[in-house]
């Protein structure tokens, strides 16, 4: 079965950096343009960044836009997020997300955050 397994998260002070990871399993990741998006407590599901299959093609939102940095290695079938500058406002749960559609721009991907498979997340605490 496909399974998405995200590693990485955990907690970090204002001002540092994360890498996630997201390991997939059981699906031609090749074929899915992959993305993070993230839910902190209380609030909605919100849309962080997405990759083109290729990994040619990507979005952010603006609240991370010139901090973080979406990869792909479709060799190993994974998906990263870099975060740098982190900020007490990016404490979530992250989940990584297979989608057969892409998207180029974050509004589309509010809109629609529906995805084909989701990872079961990782916590980001970062703090003050």
């Amino acid at each position: 079965q496909v399974q998405l397994v995200e590693s990485g998260g955990g907690l970090v002070q204002a001002g540092g950096s994360l890498r996630l990871s997201c390991a997939a399993s059981g699906l031609s990741f090749s074929t899915y343009h992959m993305g993070w998006f993230r839910q902190a407590p209380g609030k909605e599901r919100e849309f962080v960044a997405a990759i083109s299959r290729s990994g040619g093609s990507t979005v952010y939102a603006d609240s991370v836009k010139g901090r973080f940095t979406i990869s792909r290695d479709n060799t190993k079938s994974t998906v990263h997020l870099q975060m740098n500058s982190l900020k007490p406002e990016d404490t979530a749960v992250y989940y990584c997300a297979a989608k057969k559609t892409y998207y180029t721009s974050s509004y589309s991907y509010t809109r629609d955050q529906d995805s084909d498979y989701w990872g079961q997340g990782t916590q980001v605490t970062v703090s003050s």
